[in-house]
């Protein structure tokens, strides 16, 4: 109970802050910021009345947010690569092509399946969603598509390249902690993911068909469209030139390179191109990729649209909310760490487990529980697979089913909870909440429902296959 008490805490606090107090009290969503701090600040009064120091406390404190570096490192790299992206041109001439290129009747269904192929390639979804996740917003915005609905398209395609590419460190980290070949652990979850994005598909291809409701409507949009292409050549110079940072980022996928320095080089290549191809001056271009692009950089310059003002974003600033809750949120797990409050409270959950049917839907249950609780997908992976590992292989489960019931739990989940570093980045970069875009989350939803499906039939769960 000892363990247990801090995270329950942690618990009823969002259940008032994002539930309770909006939805029951009419007031507004609690910042998220300050529940993470009072969860952390009960833990270490909670702590101190059970003998610990608060140097021990600190310590699991500062090593807990020492691994949030590298996260933390892709959120600058990001907000810098999206700043760098718009005023080189690049995602402007990619979002005044896409216009033409792409039907507005299947946009949610374009932007799946678009998303679904450049994280494949790339196995980023923060990438992804940075970067051709903005292009589709941007097409969205002109057509005056609804933007909850293309934000979860978004980020069920770019999660579903981070879930099955070879490329992909999530793929990588949980096939190696359950000891499951790489191939093996991709195969297992083409089980539960390809049907999944088939019903996410016919959902968005249904859902796309109201996009462009009515004559008015499409009259409309194309007055919007024909404005918003107008502006955008008005404020760039197009050229084939300015894809060489989108085949930078392919080719440090492919070669394997480390995520962040791959997404600066190609944040430094268009801000060389910037200067190259654009109008912008030497401030206009540096503060870009500081504190985001900005349509005021134009200076006299008249501008017909407003839908425009979606490529008012990206620089390193622009991810400083994500930042600050991401570092409270380790802080806080810091806390847990010090009673190992996650990895009990999972062993407890999984006691009394006699039946493969339940050991399977128990490690899908856990892993959502951990990575709602720790927001770090490898956390949650290296948890749960030391936690089951030896139940599966005295039950004769094959482990292949442990790996895809963690990356069920955690990649395709962890974007649903606003207070994770998923979910607050694709918030922050797509610019919809977290709660908006959750109820269009079918890739997710029924990827999740498919994996559950199969723990409580058997289906797909390898029981007669040899490990």
């Amino acid at each position: 109970m000892k363990e247990f008490t801090p995270i329950a805490v942690f618990i009823l606090l969002f259940i008032y802050g994002l539930f309770v107090h909006p939805q029951l009290l009419g007031g507004s969503k609690l910042p998220i910021e300050a529940m993470v701090l009072i969860a952390m600040s009960f833990n270490g009064f909670y702590l101190l009345y059970h003998g610990f120091t608060w140097e021990s406390i600190q310590k699991h404190i500062i090593e807990k947010v020492s691994e949030s570096i590298p996260v933390l490192l892709i959120f600058f790299a990001v907000g810098a690569l999206i700043g760098s992206w718009i005023i080189s041109g690049t995602i402007p001439m990619l979002t005044y092509y896409g216009i033409d290129i792409i039907n507005p009747n299947w946009i949610y269904l374009v932007a799946f399946l678009i998303c679904i192929v450049f994280s494949v390639l790339t196995g980023t979804s923060f990438g992804s969603a940075g970067t051709i996740g903005i292009v589709m917003m941007g097409i969205a915005q002109v057509y005056g598509a609804d933007l909850a609905i293309t934000a979860a398209a978004v980020i069920g395609g770019a999660f579903f390249g981070d879930k099955l590419s070879p490329l992909s460190d999530s793929t990588n980290a949980v096939a190696l902690s359950a000891g499951v070949e790489l191939f093996d652990h991709i195969n297992s979850m083409l089980y539960t993911t390809i049907p999944a994005a088939i019903l996410a598909a016919i959902a968005y291809a249904y859902l796309s068909t109201g996009a462009i409701a009515t004559d008015i409507d499409a009259a409309n949009a194309l007055t919007s469209v024909s404005a918003t292409q107008a502006d955008l050549s008005t404020l760039f110079n197009f050229n084939p030139v300015l894809l060489l940072p989108v085949v930078v980022i392919l080719w440090g996928s492919f070669k394997r390179k480390p995520v962040f320095l791959t997404l600066m080089a190609s944040a430094i290549l268009a801000v060389i191109l910037a200067f190259i191809f654009q109008d912008f001056n030497t401030e206009a271009i540096v503060k870009s990729v500081n504190s985001g692009f900005s349509l005021d950089m134009a200076e006299g310059v008249a501008l017909e649209s407003d839908v425009l003002k979606i490529l008012n974003r990206g620089g390193l600033y622009s991810l400083i909310n994500a930042l600050v809750v991401s570092l409270l949120f380790f802080a806080y797990i810091g806390t847990l760490d010090v009673i190992n409050a996650i990895p009990v409270t999972v062993k407890r959950m999984m006691n009394g487990l006699k039946k493969k049917t339940h050991t399977v839907a128990a490690t899908l249950g856990a892993t959502i529980f951990t990575d709602m609780l720790t927001s770090n997908l490898f956390v949650a992976t290296f948890v749960i697979s030391e936690t089951f590992r030896k139940k599966y292989d005295d039950m004769g489960i094959n482990r292949k089913v442990l790996s895809r019931s963690i990356e069920d739990g955690s990649t395709m989940m962890e974007s649903m909870f606003p207070w994770t570093v998923g979910g607050i980045f694709m918030s922050t970069t797509l610019g919809v909440a977290v709660l908006d875009y959750v109820p269009f989350m079918f890739m997710s939803l029924f990827n999740i429902t498919i994996a559950f499906f199969y723990a409580f039939t058997g289906i797909a769960c390898f029981y007669n296959e040899e490990k």
